[in-house]
């Protein structure tokens, strides 16, 4: 790989890494007169939209964020070929990688080093943004004035909770992520990062030389606690792990050294009151807070499903491909072939096909997922493409229990996009609460709608983008096919 002389006004001195996506290089800003590291889209994915955008959406992200425990944004720019670049404070620490290359920490550093990890990941989830791609080489460290900081970098696959769906294109790295995250139905939210900052733990503090088997050696000094931490927040099912980055941080702190565990751990000063999560800003909120005890049995989140909504020009939502119907070609009616996941139905238009049988991240009382469905012309089109219009439906007895129909659908706001007045519908005996929003980019549409279930303790929720010309009376009727058959029948 050749090295370029410049890259906009900064001297380039070095390659500093590669990977799939992008290039690093080590440069100087002449103006300050010190070091920037300058990531640059890999010329095979420059012509690649949706990779190009999520590349800038990093850049964006940091620079909103600007947070001391996250890399740092300075500016962002384009090359000659048309490739974007972005100029980073450079982690002149090097990464975790390379320290555990040379072997492992001793015990309490790396207990600290975990601390400060989940710290910098608690910053993103009070901003509700998943990183989803924890590992080593994303953990760097740079000089300060008095101490070394930690810091979370490669956001590349981070998302805000509003885009968050697992029914984008699977993302991350093989054994650091999640398993949830290895299923194109799944929901990525918080919780995954927490499995990622256990298997982050494991790395520090097993004993590498264990041996095979499915329980981990632990090295000599790790607390006795500690342990039971990491197996929470490994758990297979996001349920059973610790809702978020604060309340891991949390366990480990007492787990780790209950005595002086406000002097090993200082707590972040907390965020300045600002908005809802129902605001542009997105800020996190909860209807109670998480349980953080690590020898507790894990309890159902009560925070709620993550959102499978978002940025209307992510792409990232929970839709089906309805096919570029126009008029009433493809209007959904009584009569004609149903899908069925569980108690679950849905009409379907002529030429349509049903896919999912689960609400990837909603389980029910049982321990398995709830019942959902994707109904589409094209199924294997509709997530990835913005273009394509559709439909996701799901039966939440969890979701009744946390919230009301208006509630779920305040819940998923979408802060791109202009909401028109909320409306009711009464369609097959369900009363729906019905959110349509006009988008800039992307979706031009989005509909919201929840109701609870006849005959069933069970939310309903439903997510359209209608095709072209697919107003009140296409979502109406698409709402009208939606049955559920009572408990006991």
């Amino acid at each position: 790989m050749r090295t370029p002389a410049r890259i906009g006004p900064y001297r380039i001195e070095r390659l500093l890494g590669a990977g799939s996506f992008a290039t690093v290089w080590l440069g100087h800003d002449p103006v300050l007169d010190s070091h920037v590291a300058i990531k640059v889209l890999a010329e095979n994915w420059s012509h690649d939209l949706r990779v190009r955008e999520r590349f800038l959406d990093e850049a964006r992200l940091l620079r909103r964020l600007d947070h001391p425990r996250l890399i740092r944004v300075h500016a962002v720019g384009e090359l000659p070929d048309g490739r974007p670049y972005a100029v980073l404070a450079w982690a002149d620490g090097g990464s975790l990688r390379d320290r555990l290359a040379t072997g492992p920490l001793p015990v309490a550093e790396a207990l600290t080093l975990l601390g400060e990890i989940a710290a910098g990941v608690a910053v993103l989830h009070r901003h509700r943004v998943v990183h989803r791609d924890l590992t080593p080489g994303n953990v760097l460290f740079a000089s300060g004035p008095t101490a070394e900081r930690v810091l979370v970098a490669d956001l590349g696959l981070a998302k805000a909770l509003a885009a968050a769906s697992g029914l984008t294109a699977r993302a991350g790295t093989p054994g650091y992520m999640a398993p949830e995250q290895d299923d194109p139905l799944a929901v990525v939210d918080t919780r995954s990062d927490v499995f990622g900052l256990g298997r982050l733990g494991l790395r520090l503090l097993a004993d590498p030389d264990g041996g095979p088997g499915p329980a981990p050696r632990w090295r000599p000094g790790v607390p006795a606690a500690v342990p039971a931490v990491l197996r929470r927040a490994t758990a297979v099912r996001p349920a059973d792990r610790y809702l978020d980055a604060d309340a891991f941080r949390a366990a480990l702190r007492r787990a780790a050294s209950p005595a002086d565990a406000d002097d090993r751990y200082p707590s972040d000063p907390a965020p300045p009151a600002g908005p809802r999560a129902d605001s542009a800003e997105g800020v996190e909120h909860r209807a109670d807070p998480p349980s953080t005890d690590s020898t507790a049995p894990a309890t159902r989140s009560r925070r709620g499903p993550a959102r499978l909504v978002g940025r209307a020009g992510a792409g990232a939502l929970a839709l089906v491909a309805l096919g570029a119907l126009a008029g009433d070609a493809g209007r959904p009616g009584p009569g004609g072939t149903r899908a069925t996941s569980g108690p679950l139905s849905v009409a379907l238009p002529a030429g349509w096909r049903a896919t999912g049988t689960g609400w990837a991240g909603q389980y029910g009382d049982d321990g398995r997922l709830e019942p959902a469905l994707i109904v589409a012309a094209d199924p294997d089109r509709w997530a990835a493409d913005p273009g394509v219009p559709g439909a996701f439906v799901g039966l939440s007895a969890d979701a009744a229990r946390r919230t009301t129909p208006e509630g779920f659908v305040a819940e998923r706001p979408h802060a791109d996009c202009v909401a028109a007045p909320l409306r009711r519908s009464r369609q097959a005996g369900v009363d729906w609460v019905v959110a349509r929003y006009a988008c800039p980019a992307g979706r031009p549409v989005l509909v919201e709608a929840a109701g609870l279930a006849a005959g069933r303790d069970a939310l309903l929720y439903v997510q359209i983008a209608p095709p072209p010309g697919g107003g009140t009376e296409f979502v109406d009727a698409l709402l009208a096919g939606v049955r559920v058959r009572a408990t006991g029948d």
